[in-house]
């Protein structure tokens, strides 16, 4: 894998790493405390665990693990709740959408692998007037990541091979799952990452502080990208 050239094609997580959900989902999680008549829970903490899904946002709002009764109800309860509208306040992270509107200029292609399950993924993205060339979700596959078929599918419907693409996530299964598909690793530090987590830790090729560094890195012309500056920290 050469990460000093402009990939072929881009590939996003989405919640966290293209798509700032959190407020959506924060918004989704205070509705279930509320209904079981707690008080609201602070915004940062519910940040945290957006990535790790809708059963982890239960556990943190109510206290209830997976197994135990009224985990299923509750969870209905959340999901209907962010599904009511799942685009209020979620907006594209800051300098991605400038990014993507150059990519678009370029015969180079994009696209988004994502555990969210369809029925939310589809219209958040509709409603951001977002177009990858491939989307894949939890339920379209038999697997989903950390397992490299979502990657490889993904880029076989760009048409792109799969050391040609850069998999931009931010979370350790994320990296897991680029690494096994053969792609760039590429980590991100902006996105709804534990506070006990380094992410410069995770088994990645490329780390970003920032939507921003991230935007302006793949922007540069190929010629400078030589001196990536968010590679492997040192200590």
């Amino acid at each position: 894998m050469n990460s000093s050239v402009l990939p072929r094609a881009l590939l996003f997580d989405l919640d966290g790493t293209l798509v700032d959900t959190a407020p959506d989902l924060a918004r989704a999680t205070n509705a279930l405390r509320v209904h079981h008549g707690l008080s609201e829970l602070p915004f940062e903490v519910i940040r945290e665990q957006v990535s790790n899904g809708g059963s982890a946002l239960v556990t943190l709002a109510l206290g209830l693990a997976m197994e135990d009764t009224g985990h299923s109800r509750a969870r209905e309860f959340l999901l209907e709740a962010y599904a009511r509208n799942v685009a209020a306040e979620s907006r594209v992270f800051p300098g991605l959408d400038a990014l993507l509107t150059a990519w678009h200029s370029t015969p180079r292609g994009w696209g988004i692998v994502t555990n969210k399950p369809r029925a939310y993924a589809d219209p958040l993205i509709e409603a951001l007037g977002l177009t990858p060339g491939a989307l894949l979700c939890a339920d379209d596959l038999p697997v989903k990541k950390p397992d490299p078929e979502p990657l490889w599918e993904a880029a076989r419907r760009l048409d792109i091979a799969p050391d040609d693409c850069w998999y931009i996530g931010d979370h350790l299964r994320d990296m897991q799952a680029a690494r096994a598909a053969g792609m760039t690793a590429v980590a991100v530090g902006y996105g709804y990452i534990e506070k006990e987590q380094d992410y410069r830790q995770w088994p990645a090729d490329m780390w970003f502080d920032t939507p921003q560094d991230l935007a302006a890195e793949l922007l540069r012309p190929t010629h400078e990208m030589e001196n990536i500056a968010c590679r492997i920290p040192s200590d």
